[in-house]
């Protein structure tokens, strides 16, 4: 009874703010003001007909920072998963140094890299481009994903590559067809934690982005809560909050079936 209980609470605790950004959306301004008043027209949908007709649309910043969580991701991973693998094949001395390195620079505020990043956006002449934010967001994202797709390679048993060798596969089919899949759960948790850090960073985008078209989420939220300065528009920003959610919470259900088949896949059955 007790366990139950503390998952309850647990429940309550984890979805309590999205019921209650679910229940603000759907509730007009009077009801807002005056909760437990009576009103008769209590429910509304117009703060979510107002987010999709503005202009720009509200979709628009949805694939915006779809693309650039994306982008991002893949571009992480691309590079994250041989130089993880590398790490693991080095000597050991080097391999604790360069450990040491991406924990530092995982741990380091990226902010101060902020001025360094906008040089290199300008040099490339990505300003107002959306490919400008993918660039730093999955450089940002490298040391972490690193070591967590370290730690995942160092699980494997190196057996597995010495018979694939034994069987004529090169690296790169070694790569490809045995160690990728074996560590396709930390892959995906991975990939969710970049597109996570992609998808809600907001100074590099705030400060990179002017064009209004091309605004991603976190920016275009900031901008519906100053829409007004006499008061703060509850109802449409969390009807953006809800559809904001929406991309994300799918997302996660789509990576969910590759992580419980990995850690299943090795199961014993008797």
């Amino acid at each position: 009874m007790n366990r139950r209980l503390l998952i309850g609470l647990l429940l309550i605790w984890s979805l309590g703010p999205l019921f209650w950004q679910v229940y603000t959306s759907l509730c007009s301004d009077q009801a807002l003001t005056q909760p437990f008043a009576s009103i008769d027209h209590r429910w509304t949908l117009i703060h979510y007909r107002n987010v999709l007709t503005a202009n720009p649309p509200f979709w628009r910043y949805l694939v915006n920072s779809l693309f650039v969580g994306l982008s991002s991701t893949l571009l992480c991973l691309v590079l994250a998963l041989p130089a993880a693998y590398a790490l693991n094949r080095i000597p050991r001395q080097l391999s604790i140094m360069s450990r040491l390195a991406l924990v530092g620079a995982a741990l380091f505020p990226y902010v101060l890299l902020f001025l360094g990043l906008l040089e290199f956006a300008r040099g490339l002449n990505l300003g107002n481009h959306l490919l400008a934010l993918s660039f730093p967001y999955a450089a940002l994202s490298q040391p972490l994903a690193i070591l967590l797709l370290n730690n995942a390679f160092n699980d494997l048993p190196p057996e597995l590559e010495d018979a694939a060798k034994l069987e004529g596969l090169t690296l790169f089919q070694r790569f490809r067809w045995i160690l990728i899949p074996l560590i396709s759960p930390a892959t995906a948790s991975t990939a969710i934690l970049v597109f996570l850090f992609s998808w809600n960073e907001y100074p590099i985008a705030l400060t990179w982005i002017s064009d209004s078209n091309k605004l991603t989420l976190p920016v275009a939220m900031a901008r519906i809560a100053g829409s007004s300065i006499y008061s703060v528009p509850y109802g449409a920003y969390a009807a953006a909050t809800v559809l904001g959610s929406i991309p994300f919470v799918l997302l996660v259900l789509i990576f969910q079936k590759p992580i419980v088949s990995g850690l299943t896949s090795g199961a014993v059955k008797g």
